[in-house]
């Protein structure tokens, strides 16, 4: 699976590629991941990519001209890819909307900055808008990070074993997880429940369903899960 990052700040994401599982994902060519700076696009002496925006107002708007022809160009780059425009007023990222991502073969996040963009930007490129919550971030890189670390879980291979992204909150019925414990048996007088220890695979599978169950309950009615 490819993504393509449209920024002006590509130089946020080293730190983020270079560790754990997305690192070994890329070294192992499951996943491949494209910076593209926006400002490269930009054909202003001072490489511009906003202004003040008409009708007045707080900040400055991300220009039209240098994002569209980012857009297109990077488009052309391969396979054109479904364009992700990472934005508050967007769709609620979900888990059944990662599962939807994750299905994508090229996803191209394109990351605003300052008061947002352009409403032709909108209009002209008909991207598939997200929000990552009912929150307003500095701008759509942080967004886009948290897109990539939801889908490439679910890129076969990534995880190594594939139970794993299944058994998670949020899969497939919506569940929650159920609890987890390892070693010490014992921590400041908080035992493992002995059916984790008892060997019993039906048992325990029962008892995780069970838990996963009351976990769910809990989140909207604050119901104490028994031991």
């Amino acid at each position: 699976m490819r993504f393509d990052v449209l920024t002006l700040f590509p130089d946020l994401f080293s730190g983020y590629l270079s560790q754990s599982i997305l690192k070994l994902a890329i070294q192992r060519e499951l996943i491949q991941i494209h910076l593209w700076n926006i400002r490269d696009w930009a054909t202003s002496k001072h490489k511009s990519v906003d202004d003040r925006p008409f009708g007045g107002g707080p900040g400055m708007v991300m220009m039209p001209g240098p994002i569209v022809d980012c857009v297109e160009a990077v488009q052309k780059e391969k396979e054109p890819g479904e364009l992700i425009l990472l934005t508050p007023a967007g769709e609620r990222l979900t888990q059944r909307v990662v599962e939807d991502l994750a299905t994508k073969p090229r996803l191209l996040l394109l990351c605003g900055r300052y008061e947002g963009f352009d409403e032709r930007i909108r209009l002209e490129l008909k991207p598939r808008e997200i929000s990552a919550g009912d929150f307003v971030c500095n701008g759509g890189e942080v967004p886009a990070m948290l897109v990539i670390d939801t889908v490439l879980r679910l890129i076969p291979g990534v995880l190594g074993d594939e139970q794993s992204a299944a058994d998670e909150s949020h899969s497939e019925d919506g569940r929650l997880e159920y609890p987890q414990y390892t070693r010490p048996r014992e921590f400041r007088g908080m035992t493992v429940p002995e059916v984790l220890l008892s060997g019993d695979h039906g048992a325990i599978a029962k008892w995780r369903r069970e838990q996963s169950e009351w976990r769910s309950r809990e989140q909207t009615q604050n119901i104490e899960p028994e031991e």
